[in-house]
């Protein structure tokens, strides 16, 4: 089995030695490198090419989430999962509409940012139902024109293809898309996948982000009933 490169991005060198020291003793992760800023981040993403990049959001000079901006627009772009002591502000939001693929806390227990470095390199968000209503609740003050663009965008999308895009939205995986929809799993894989690409995002959870931003998810309703 081929180990899931990790990159870590932090200016605090005991932020990065936990990490170091937590993943580095798993057998299916291996570091490749260490970062403590997001210029230091992009070179050293060229050089190692890591599957995922625990990246930290405030940092001087270039910080986190430009760092996310500038990775996440390369053609050979590695998953970035976001590390914060907040569970939900303005810039962890940025980071998620950059192509984050989630974020997880610097206190999380240890168990939980390995599975979440392993979900984000098997293609896989990192943010639970839970937490996608609370970056919603977050969003809500949403402008008029963001939902306008975010309207208009959506608008390319077929009736079932939105309805795939709600579902996501909602947290849903595809088994539990294909169950409420009455599809097949990989029919499900095809409209996501066509779902990225007709709206050029890169992820599930730009996916949730538009279809809030487009007025189409009920955040009292994470589950879609």
């Amino acid at each position: 089995m081929t180990a899931i490169r990790v990159l870590l991005v932090d200016d605090d060198p005991l932020v990065r030695a936990g990490l170091s020291f937590m993943l580095g003793g798993a057998g299916d992760i291996e570091i490749v490198g260490e970062a403590a800023d997001g210029d230091e981040a992009v070179a050293q993403v060229a050089r190692t090419r890591p599957d995922v990049v625990l990246m930290d959001i405030r940092m001087p000079a270039v910080d986190g989430l430009t760092a996310t901006e500038r990775l996440r627009s390369r053609a050979d772009a590695p998953q970035v999962v976001v590390l914060t002591t907040f569970h939900a502000d303005d810039q962890v939001l940025r980071a998620l509409r950059a192509g984050a693929a989630g974020f997880v806390l610097k206190d999380t227990p240890p168990a939980e940012i390995l599975d979440a470095v392993r979900k984000v390199a098997a293609g896989d968000p990192v943010l639970s139902p839970a937490v996608t209503r609370q970056l919603m609740a977050h969003a809500a003050g949403t402008a008029d024109v963001r939902r306008t663009r975010a309207r208009e965008r959506i608008a390319v999308l077929g009736e079932r293809e939105r309805e795939v895009a709600v579902a996501v939205g909602h947290g849903l995986s595809n088994a539990e898309i294909a169950q409420r929809l009455f599809l097949s799993v990989p029919t499900v894989k095809t409209h996501v996948s066509r779902i990225l690409a007709k709206l050029d995002l890169n992820n599930r959870v730009q996916i949730a982000l538009l279809a809030y931003d487009a007025g189409l998810l009920d955040t009292d309703d994470p589950a879609g009933h």
